[in-house]
């Protein structure tokens, strides 16, 4: 990046024609404030997008904006949705080695008496844990996750407990679990963002297990059944991951899609039929992708802007940006996002390269800002005695130095 001085407090225009920015840096003696023009805001598709469900987020899973929010942070019966949480506890285990995909668990009799959805193993069976994997995932089983349950805590009230536990410590604050298929009890909640939430977690902690959720059936004791989950079906880059339903809950919906390397998540409940479930999951995903895309500002390790240094050996340090910075803007729309770079000025040696010195402020009206920290670009010793005293005259006298 290259900035051309006019004078002390010059006002700089500089245009990035690589990334579409156009940026307007503004200098002060003391501080520091860079504005980028670009696309509109982040706005929260909420605002200006219907969604039938009674409760609904659509996230860039990429960049972690939300698209769209409906009382998302509601605890609400999540139905079978909580079998993601049953799933992840079961990925943690083999993880561990606590168990392994061709271990042989027994099926007991609560297992096998279990109604609801049922991936139909026998009492006294012995069944593979990734059969019953597929069970959960693939048929819904309540069966299965009871098999499941049992395995690993010993009873499935105590499998709940760890279920809520783990949940807690992965920050999903508003999940409360009381059994392990999300069969109605007034104190099993989970909230949109959390299963959006741990829908994140299970594709990123465990890609080898995520293929599970874009099955499309499976077959177990010669009974084959489909997966539930409607979106799998049609051609929208859907690949997972779970439906539910409860006369209290309503039809409710996990998924993700992914089209030209960016992924989406959307969590859907209270709908009033599985139709409406399917039509409304495509028309939200079709919204997301259509409508927003992502923009790349600063890439990993570029130097952001260049700061004044007080009494150094060098006269200015690069202020660098540590990670890829990538937003998620709406498409047909280009102005008001607000990029600022803040420290003050100048700063002071000795400066050691990576140490945090400055913040990168994006900012647009209607989301939440986004600060990263930027780090000093190399080591800066502190100057010797004289040029510390010809320095310190010359910044009284002059200003900061405007050489770049």
């Amino acid at each position: 990046m290259v900035y051309n001085s006019c004078d002390l407090y010059s006002i700089l225009l500089l245009v990035r024609n690589e990334k579409g920015l156009c940026c307007v840096l503004v200098r002060h003696l003391f501080s520091l404030l860079i504005l980028v023009l670009l696309t509109p805001p982040l706005i929260s598709g909420a605002l200006a997008f219907e969604t039938a469900a009674r409760q609904a987020i659509l996230i860039d899973s990429g960049t972690g904006t939300v698209l769209l929010e409906k009382d998302s942070d509601v605890p609400a019966p999540p139905a079978s949705l909580s079998k993601l949480m049953t799933s992840y506890m079961v990925f943690e285990e083999i993880k561990r080695g606590s168990l392994a995909l061709d271990d042989m668990l027994p099926v007991s009799e609560k297992a096998w008496r279990m109604g609801g959805s049922k991936m139909f193993v026998e009492v006294g069976d012995k069944v593979s844990v990734e059969d019953l994997l597929r069970g959960v995932v693939v048929q819904s089983g309540n069966d299965a996750c009871i098999v499941l349950a049992e395995t690993i805590a010993g009873s499935e009230a105590a499998f709940s407990d760890l279920m809520t536990d783990r949940a807690h410590e992965m920050g999903m604050s508003n999940s409360t679990f009381r059994n392990s298929t999300g069969w109605p009890d007034p104190e099993h909640r989970m909230s949109p963002r959390d299963v959006a939430f741990l829908t994140q977690r299970i594709i990123i902690d465990f890609p080898e297990f995520f293929p599970f959720f874009a099955e499309k059936e499976f077959t177990y004791n010669g009974i084959r059944q489909g997966n539930r989950n409607p979106l799998l079906y049609k051609n929208i880059g859907a690949d997972g991951m779970k439906t539910g339903h409860t006369k209290v809950s309503g039809y409710s919906l996990a998924a993700t899609a992914l089209r030209n390397d960016r992924r989406l998540i959307l969590v859907l409940t209270g709908l009033d039929s599985a139709q409406q479930r399917a039509t409304e999951g495509e028309r939200l995903f079709d919204y997301g992708f259509r409508k927003f895309n992502n923009y790349e500002l600063f890439t990993n390790g570029e130097t952001v802007e260049s700061a004044d240094v007080w009494l150094g050996d060098f006269p200015q340090v690069p202020l660098v940006i540590e990670d890829t910075l990538t937003v998620t803007l709406p498409r047909d729309t280009r102005d008001k996002l607000q990029v600022s770079v803040l420290f003050e000025s100048p700063i002071p040696a000795p400066i050691i390269a990576g140490e945090r010195i400055a913040t990168l402020l994006v900012e647009t009206p209607d989301t939440k800002s986004i600060e990263l920290p930027l780090i000093a670009g190399k080591t800066i010793p502190r100057a010797g005695p004289f040029r510390r005293i010809s320095g310190a005259l010359s910044y009284m006298l002059f200003g900061p130095s405007l050489e770049k």
